[in-house]
């Protein structure tokens, strides 16, 4: 998933369909300086982990 449009999904209202090694994640926030994201899990929303970009796929 590029940067731009994984910004778009962090700020939107509405919830995207991202999964990340085919789990369902939560974009909470895009690095400025980095291809990363700060995600977590649908069921754990207490354990983010920060992963890289190109391994989030919006279904």
């Amino acid at each position: 998933m590029d940067r731009k449009r994984a910004k778009q999904i962090a700020s939107s209202p509405v919830m995207a369909n991202v999964c990340y090694n085919g789990v369902n994640v939560y974009i909470e926030s895009v690095s400025e300086t980095s291809d990363t994201a700060s995600v977590h899990r649908l069921n754990q929303p207490r354990s983010t982990q920060v992963v890289p970009l190109g391994s989030l796929i919006e279904q």
